[in-house]
């Protein structure tokens, strides 16, 4: 079935005693399932699946992602300088990873938004949502905001995770994790956070219900939780 050549960088390379590896191509083998096969030839980097990102022949690509013979896997761990995790992904989101990403020692709160399809809005009933984003603008935005946000709050690290395509009910449509060295700091900036994201950030919202659909504008765009 062919194989792939795996690359790691910085503290995965360190734990792993290798910058290079190969792994053999099992049927439907994901980028994820690159990492796992890794873990179990090197112990050291179990736990690390949480944070680390993965890149296909130089393209970040989600978890999920198929790996293909030929392939450069990339297992990319937290770049430096950067803080805030951010996401914008047609793959299901992760509570847990953005939990780990922003828990620090000295940050004694954490706070987590999750947004929820709900199954009923304005008085009719749902049957899902269909969300369409502007990836590259909406991370740039989400950057900007996260980085206002840390720094009027005092906060310690942020990040933000959003789904697009569709989502039926009950499905998490945004997670928003912030970490602080106290619970009311990290209330209020998770909040405001959660504000700014659903005023600013290019994605939109399709609501498909009993008898029609809508987008979903302005004033009149509730949150979904």
């Amino acid at each position: 079935m062919g194989t792939a050549k795996i690359r790691l960088f910085a503290r995965l390379a360190d734990l792993a005693g290798t910058r290079e590896a190969e792994v053999e191509l099992g049927e439907g083998l994901t980028a994820a399932g690159v990492f796992d096969v890794l873990m179990q030839r090197y112990p050291s980097l179990t736990g690390f699946d949480a944070i680390v990102r993965f890149a296909v022949n130089s393209e970040y690509v989600p978890a999920s992602h198929p790996v293909r013979d030929g392939d450069e896997v990339a297992l990319i761990p937290p770049v430096s300088g950067g803080s805030v995790l951010i996401e914008v992904t047609a793959d299901e989101l992760d509570p847990g990873r953005v939990v780990e990403h922003v828990r620090r020692d000295d940050a004694g709160a954490v706070a987590l938004f999750y947004g929820i399809v709900r199954d009923h809005n304005q008085g009719r009933k749902v049957l899902h949502l269909e969300y369409d984003a502007y990836p590259a603008m909406a991370t740039s935005v989400m950057q900007r905001i996260a980085d206002e946000i840390e720094e009027r709050f005092n906060i310690a690290q942020t990040a933000i995770q959003h789904r697009t395509g569709r989502l039926e009910i009950g499905e998490t449509s945004l997670l928003v994790a912030v970490s602080s060295a106290h619970r009311g700091e990290a209330f209020e900036a998770c909040h405001a956070l959660v504000n700014r994201f659903k005023e600013e950030v290019p994605i939109w919202k399709k609501e498909v219900y009993e008898g029609g659909e809508e987008w979903i504008e302005g004033d009149h765009s509730p949150p979904d939780a």
